[in-house]
């Protein structure tokens, strides 16, 4: 394949794409950007021969070392694959979030990462539709708005309802943007949400909360509809709510998100789509009966693992911490290798399948189907 650089001129096999068989890469730092008061756009270069491949809607996975700890967080991609040169993600600084704060405060031009490549399956390329509606909150912003730059650069004829809530005017993550972009993307509708004024300014477009009225008065057709949603657990539980009271065909939905109830102690991330920072919760242990037995070849630790029950829980109920993240299979911070036995994997896109095909497993998606190895 030819790949061209950003003059135009060809380099036919000089340049790979970082993200099809690249493993961890450098990144190195070329901007930082100040989206809102509390959030702040950083622009990637790869520091090889590479030009990024994803899908728009991805995450990469940054891997870091703050004060001799070493952290791994995910973060949605927010510039479009069809700028390959360039990577953005776009971040929240979150209340004593470890790795946000980290970002907002020290990260500068020049400075160099390593990341993981994109996954995830949070994409319209797998639901080609001649009518979507993005529906996001806050932050959730950022995997819909590299969907939305990708069809406005591929000059797309394709009807898109793009629906935005915020706190407030001063919270609206790229606004001038979202409001320019039906100049270049005529069958774009773009509608922002407010819940309050900012000090000092008032708010004169859709205020309040996202109801069943707002959407059916915004998307008429909405039945038409594929529909992306992406945001706080809150706000999508309810355009669930919304979608169900309508009628709407669930197949045709799809959000981005991680469910924290379900998450074992020690493992819960409190995350929104530009990252992911920890808290931890309690769970029930599973029955002594009827366990397999998990080997960890690197450690030499067993543990028990009942039927039913995911390796990375029953490995935190043991009181071992293997590495993880999401615990959702979607950023792959979990992943080894199964040296020996089966499990049953159900995962969210964070493994390709190359790897599945080579023995690896995401042990926070993985149940045992008899005594396994791990190599941790």
């Amino acid at each position: 394949m030819t790949i061209t650089d950003t003059q135009g001129v060809p380099h036919p096999g000089e340049i790979t794409a970082w993200g099809d068989d690249v493993d961890l890469a450098e990144l190195v730092c070329g901007g930082v950007r100040e989206i809102t008061h509390d959030v702040k756009t950083f622009w990637f270069e790869p520091a090889g021969p590479h030009v990024f491949h994803f899908d728009p809607g991805q995450f990469i996975t940054l891997h870091l070392d703050l004060d001799g700890r070493h952290v791994e967080r995910s973060y949605t991609i927010s510039s479009p694959p069809t700028r390959p040169h360039r990577l953005a993600i776009t971040v929240k600084r979150k209340p004593g979030g470890l790795v946000s704060n980290w970002l907002h405060d020290n990260l500068a031009v020049g400075d160099r990462v390593t990341a993981a490549p994109p996954l995830g399956a949070f994409s319209m390329v797998h639901h080609p539709a001649n009518k979507y509606l993005f529906l996001s909150a806050g932050s959730g912003v950022t995997p819909l708005m590299s969907m939305a730059r990708t069809l406005v650069d591929l000059g797309s004829d394709v009807d898109v309802v793009f629906v935005h809530s915020a706190h407030s005017p001063a919270d609206i993550i790229f606004r001038p943007e979202l409001l320019g972009m039906p100049t270049q993307f005529p069958t774009v509708n773009v509608v922002q949400v407010c819940s309050h004024d900012s000090p000092g300014q008032e708010w004169w477009g859709w205020k309040g909360r996202l109801t069943r009225e707002v959407l059916q008065e915004i998307a008429p057709d909405l039945g038409e509809r594929e529909v992306f949603v992406c945001g706080p657990e809150g706000y999508m539980a309810s355009v669930r709510d919304i979608l169900g009271e309508v009628g709407f065909d669930l197949t045709h939905h799809h959000e981005e998100t991680y469910v924290f109830e379900s998450l074992p102690k020690a493992a819960l991330v409190e995350t929104d789509p530009v990252g992911m920072e920890s808290f931890t919760a309690e769970v029930p242990s599973p029955a002594e009966t009827d366990t397999f037995t998990v080997s960890m070849a690197k450690s030499g630790r067993t543990f028990p693992c009942a039927p039913g029950e995911f390796i990375l829980d029953a490995a935190f109920r043991a009181g071992v911490s293997p590495p993880s993240s999401c615990s959702q299979g979607m950023c792959g911070t979990c992943k080894t290798v199964l040296l020996s036995g089966e499990v049953d994997m159900q995962h969210n896109g964070g493994i390709r399948p190359r790897e599945i095909a080579a023995g690896k497993v995401l042990i926070c998606c993985s149940r045992p189907l008899g005594d396994v190895e791990i190599d941790v």
